[in-house]
């Protein structure tokens, strides 16, 4: 039985004690819905202010929403469309501080204020992203952006090989 553990310390030390509880909870399964619902609720309940935690996964065409935590979102995503789907086509984090002022910005949430979306691939093919978004402007730093890069990793770790 997995039991989440409060995280103490400075960010950084925060994000490598998820990262290990990420990879405690995700150790032995290979099925990636499994482990991206798990993800989602384990990212969701550690971190302050945030009001969605999820994956969109590319299905050939388009990102199609998948485990998540939070209010019910957009289904479907053409890619270089808001912040998933820039990520995902330009396979580079993409860190809003302000999504009311991103070019092309897909309001799920009405309270939603900035985003970290995480482009997800096994080798050059494209799995998906990781999105987290925050009632609070400028929620996300550096620090946020390399604890939950780490994530997404382990989380294509269980993937397997590309």
């Amino acid at each position: 039985m997995f039991a989440q553990s409060a995280l103490t310390g400075s960010k950084s030390e925060q994000y490598a004690q998820l990262l290990d509880q990420a990879r405690g909870l995700m150790h032995g399964e290979p099925d990636r819905v499994a482990n991206a619902a798990n993800l989602s609720a384990l990212v969701y309940h550690a971190l302050p202010e945030v009001n969605w935690v999820g994956f969109y996964f590319f299905d050939g065409k388009e990102l199609v929403v998948g485990p998540f935590q939070g209010h019910p979102a957009c289904v479907r995503i053409a890619l270089g469309r808001g912040v998933c789907g820039t990520a995902a086509q330009m396979r580079q984090t993409q860190r809003i501080a302000d999504v009311e002022a991103f070019p092309g910005h897909i309001p799920c949430d009405a309270a939603s204020r900035s985003e970290l979306v995480v482009p997800l691939y096994l080798g050059d093919t494209l799995v998906g992203v990781f999105d987290l978004d925050s009632p609070v402007p400028d929620r996300f730093d550096a620090d946020d952006q390399a604890g939950l890069e780490s994530i997404a990793n382990a989380f294509i770790d269980t993937l397997g090989p590309a």
